[in-house]
Parts: C-alpha cells; structure tokens; sequence
C-alpha cells in the first residue's frame, strides 16, 4: 500500500510540475484551442496537458522500477505487458500530440488506435472469454483479436468524445482508475494497481490547472494515452476475477458514462446520415449547457453520475447475489437518469421525425423567411440597415432575442454590446427555452458573435433550424464586410496577425498552481 501512495505522490507532483511547461510549448507550436465553434471555451487554452500526463506516468513507473520496493518485482515480472502499456500508449499520445498540433484525418487515427490495440494484443492484453455474472462463460475463441481491439479502440475514442468540458475527461478517467484500483487490490492484481496509482497521480497533478476555469487542456495526446490505459488495464484487472474470463460488467460500469455518451454519438449520426467520425454539439454535457446549466455544475453533475457508477463497478466485483443486482439496478438508474434529464430520448425522437420529414415549426417558418431575408440583406447599404433588416426578420419568425457580442482579442470574454428582442432573461425561465450562438464568419476570422434565443415547441434545436440559422448569419457576414462593418469577419492575414499575436502574449504569462480555497 505504501508502494502506491508512493506512485501517487511522485506522478501528482511531476505532472503539476510539467504541466506548465507543457503549456509553454503548446503556445511556441501553436497548439491551441480557439473559442468559437464546438469549442466551450471564450479565450484560447493551449492544449499539450496529456504530454505531461503520459510523462508523470512514466516517471512514476521507472522510479518504481529502479528502485528496491518488494512490489518491483511485479513490474520486472510483468516486462512484456509493461512494453506492451508503454509503447502503445506513448504512441498514441504522440499521435493526438501531432493531432493537437496540426488537425489529421480521423481515419488516420482510428489505424493509430487499431495498431496500439495490435500491440496491446500481442503483449498479453486480451479478452479469451467473457464472464456474465450468474449466466456462463463465453469463450471467444478466434473472435478474441477483433473483439478485443474493439473494446480498446472503443474505449479510447469514448474518453476522447467525453473530452468537452474543463475537468470531464479528467474526472472521468480519475474515477474509473479509482474503481480499477480497489478491483485490483480486491483480486491481486498488483500490476493494475501500480499502473492505476500512477494515473490517479496524473490526473491529480494535471487537474490543478484544468478544472474550471481551465488553463490548460489535455487534448489529443491526453485522451487518446488515457483510454488506451483504461481500455487495457480494466481487461487485466477484471480478468483476475475469473481467470481468463473478463466480466464485463465491472469495466462497463466503471466506463458507463463515455460510453453511453459514445453509443448515443452513434446512433444520432446514424439517423442523420453522417459520418461517425463528424463532430457535433450533441454530447450529454453540451446538452446540460444548452439547458442553462453553468460550466462547472455540469461537470459536478456528471462527476455525480462516474461516483455513483464506481460505487455500482464495484459491488459487482464484490460478486454477492444481492450485491451484483443492486449495482445493476443503481447503474441503470444513473445512466438513464442522466440521459432523460439531458433529453437525450427527446432527441433521437426529433431526429427520427425528421427523417420521417415531419419538420418542426421552428424550421418551417425558417424556410418561409430564408428567401425574402437573403434579398433584404444583398439590398443594405450600411451597417445600420443590416440591422434593422435582422430586427425585421426576427419578427417574421419565432426567433424572441437576438444579441450582438464581440470579443477584443481571442483570450477575452465575450462582450454583448446589441440586443434586439425581449429580455434573455424572462425568456429563460420556459422550460423550451432554446439558444444557439453562431460566430460572424470563420472560427478563425470572427470578430462578433450572435446568439438566438426563443421558445421552442419541441424544446429542441433541429439540425435543420440550425442549418438554416448558419445560412442566415453567413448572409450577415456577408453584408457586414460589404458594407466595412467593424463586425465584419477578418481577412486571412488579419486572423494570423492576431493569432500570432495573442499567443506571443500568453507565451510570456505565467500558470501558478491554485491556492486553497
């Protein structure tokens, strides 16, 4: 037990120690995260966190191995599973550090992943058989290889998707290593435990400076070498249990968030016919900010929910009748009571409507107004017009609000400075109250934002409201720049200029860890 408080303590204090020096050179590489977009946060975060991450981690497990700690043996012992750990989770992360960088296609990463998963496979980490709790034990037989790397693939991308808000993706892994600890010191399983004291170490020390508001985030790098760590280690925790055969059930429920969050990603672009590979805002913690709730309580709510489905991981380990039937039943509650409270049902419903064409109301009257609107905005002259033709359209539609609001640089809050409508906040005390927010122009190139606000009768934002609304704004981009409107998008050379010089000016900030509270 020393042995892994040891661990703990040397990876929580190299990763708050590197931590800042890998936001340094995110900065110098341009690997940053821009507002704008899908992206949550208002001023630019450099990324690089999972670099120091993957870094603490490994310096916690060689001082292990260099030192004369009877649990030293184990690493020694367990020498092809260690190179099997270190080399496909060193390799992903360098492949999410490149990723943070310089965006690559995803279909390059899925072959990263499937090639880490390889590796994995051939080092010792494998599903041989599956246990379900009171029914049988499967073999699989050839199947082990494919089912295996899906289960590890799977895994990483599910931390990677979960990985939208300051502190989730962190908290989430903090609390799956915990229930893969107390699983491994129950059966034996002496390697897991060194490995998941490491990770609680890192994820500790990296929390210091990600938790809301963040200063840093993992990134790529971060949750890609992550999942690949939970993904295999939750396989050789479990499997002590029974031998060869993994229960299911505990890696599922320690995972159950990410991947419930990742089945979800799923099926809705599956409905919208698109590929799975596309981003969107449609995860469960971009719903809880849609629904008004603040930053940091979404990200307590969903710790909630990881607590609560650790607690359920591990009575099922515990293996009792009564045990394994109250963690199903406690998952079960968690997992679905998060998802109807986010209107994730009422989601998939909207989607399947609408592949029935049955359009909602909000979109119908968007199509009616959309070809009148695109005239009135080609025929403005000035600024002034272009806004007194948005305040006309808002009229002919069930749009309420709308606001104005521009940003100094990248690295400031938003400032709303122009509203036309009723008051947001008499507006948001509807149960449909609905927002979308739209940058005037490219990510990149935006100077001002625009935010709508009405009452829907679905409660929902359609996919083709949304699109319609973008088309709409774009229309607007284009009649500011006509008409050399200070909220005009950026030229090409302006959005470098800028972007440059925002980062010379972070690069030359500091990052202190923060005091007690």
């Amino acid at each position: 037990m020393r042995a892994y408080v040891a661990l703990f303590v040397v990876a929580a204090c190299v990763s708050a120690l590197l931590t800042p020096l890998m936001r340094s050179l995110a900065l110098r590489f341009g690997a940053i995260s821009c507002p704008g977009g899908r992206n949550i946060n208002a001023r630019v975060v450099p990324r690089y966190g999972g670099i120091a991450i993957c870094l603490s981690f490994l310096v916690a497990l060689v001082a292990l191995y260099c030192s004369e700690a009877s649990t030293a043996a184990t690493i020694h012992a367990q020498g092809r599973r260690l190179v099997g750990l270190v080399v496909g989770g060193v390799g992903l992360c360098a492949v999410g550090a490149v990723d943070d960088t310089r965006r690559l296609r995803a279909i390059y990463k899925l072959y990263a992943q499937i090639a880490a998963a390889l590796v994995a496979f051939a080092c010792g980490f494998r599903i041989d058989s599956i246990l379900l709790p009171l029914v049988v034990v499967l073999p699989m037989g050839a199947f082990a290889l494919p089912v295996t790397v899906a289960w590890i693939v799977g895994i990483t991308n599910a931390i990677n998707l979960i990985d939208g808000l300051d502190g989730l993706a962190a908290g989430v892994v903090f609390f799956a290593a915990i229930t893969n600890l107390v699983v491994a010191h129950i059966t034996g399983a002496t390697f897991v435990a060194i490995a998941m004291s490491s990770v609680l170490g890192s994820v500790v020390g990296f929390l210091l400076f990600n938790f809301n508001p963040a200063r840093i985030f993992m990134g790529d790098s971060g949750s890609y070498f992550l999942g690949f760590l939970l993904g295999t280690m939750s396989l050789m925790g479990a499997s002590q249990r029974a031998s060869t055969a993994v229960s299911l059930l505990v890696p599922i429920l320690a995972l159950g968030l990410p991947i419930v969050d990742t089945l979800f990603s799923i099926l809705r672009r599956l409905l919208e016919r698109r590929p799975l590979f596309s981003p969107d805002r449609g995860h469960i913690h971009h719903r809880l900010l849609d629904m008004g709730i603040t930053h940091r309580r979404a990200v307590l709510i969903l710790y909630g929910i990881c607590v609560l489905l650790t607690a359920a991981a591990i009575a099922v380990c515990l293996g009792r009748i009564w045990t394994v039937g109250v963690a199903l039943l406690l998952g079960s509650l968690a997992i679905v009571g998060v998802t109807r409270f986010s209107g994730y049902f009422q989601q998939i419903f909207v989607i399947t409507r609408q592949r029935a064409r049955l359009r909602s109301a909000d979109t119908e009257r968007m199509r009616q107004v959309i070809p009148d609107a695109l005239t009135l905005f080609v025929a403005a002259r000035t600024e002034d017009e272009v806004w007194d033709t948005l305040r006309d359209v808002l009229l002919r539609t069930s749009i309420a609000t709308a606001e104005l609001s521009v940003r100094g640089d990248p690295t400031d809050s938003a400032r709303e400075i122009a509203r036309w409508g009723s008051s947001p906040d008499h507006l948001m005390q509807s149960p449909n109250a609905v927002s979308v927010n739209f940058p005037i122009g490219p990510d990149s190139e935006a100077r001002a934002a625009l935010r709508f606000r009405w009452r829907s009768q679905d409660g929902e934002v359609s996919p083709q409201t949304e699109v319609l609304m973008q088309v709409l704004v774009d229309v607007i981009a284009r009649a500011l720049r006509r008409v050399g409107s200070r909220f005009a998008p950026r030229t090409v050379a302006d959005s470098s200029a800028a972007r440059d010089a925002n980062i010379e000016r972070l690069s030359g900030s500091t990052l202190d860890a923060p005091g007690p509270s």
